[in-house]
């Protein structure tokens, strides 16, 4: 294994539908946004070392007072469509949405996803899929329900940026992207602006 490229999004060594390479990719992200750092050491047969070094809380508090925690977007009444094949992001997202005061449909997969519209007799409000999945994209899927005469409301979620993020054109199509990893605040703020 490279270290190098250890953190990069979608990098895996797991065998394909095993892993997503996301998760590691979200830690070194979340450890930068603290300020912090994080140092990998790997020895094939001997294993891997991760150390991770923050900001000390102290040190913070001796600053003054630190910055306040962004205003929570209010949640409206909603049932939200959540597709997303990484089962952490899910659960997060999942549980975050429920905090909040919103109702959840999960699916792990755009195939479900589609099943579970049909035993629920299509009522929700919104759908908040990932953009690359196996099999059958967010795009797709959202494609399919449109076709069904459901035209939902959409936030699409991707790890991805670049190419294929430019090829779906979402700047131009009016569409929210909401890029992972991301806050809670970022989260329910896309859900109330694309509900309201």
């Amino acid at each position: 294994m490279r270290p190098s490229r250890i953190f990069e999004p979608f990098f895996t060594t797991k065998e394909i539908g095993k892993g997503t390479g996301l998760g590691l990719s979200t830690v070194y992200a979340i450890v930068q946004q603290a300020g912090g750092q994080i140092i990998v050491y790997s020895e094939p047969g001997k294993g891997t070392t991760f150390k991770v070094y923050l900001p000390s809380a102290e040190e913070k508090i001796e600053r003054g007072p630190s910055e306040t925690q962004p205003e929570l977007a209010k949640a409206l009444e909603a049932t939200i469509l959540l597709v997303e094949d990484d089962e952490l992001i899910r659960g997060l997202t999942r549980q975050m949405l429920e905090e909040h005061g919103y109702r959840v449909l999960e699916a792990c997969d755009a195939v479900s996803a589609l099943k579970l519209v049909q035993t629920n007799g299509n009522r929700f409000d919104l759908v908040l899929t990932d953009v690359v999945m196996k099999g059958m994209s967010g795009p797709e899927l959202v494609r399919e329900l449109n076709q069904s005469n459901l035209a939902p409301k959409v936030i699409y979620m991707s790890g991805y940026t670049g190419e294929l993020i430019g090829e779906q054109d979402f700047e131009n199509s009016g569409l929210t992207l909401l890029e992972k990893p991301f806050t809670r605040a970022s989260l329910l703020k896309a859900v109330y602006d694309t509900l309201k």
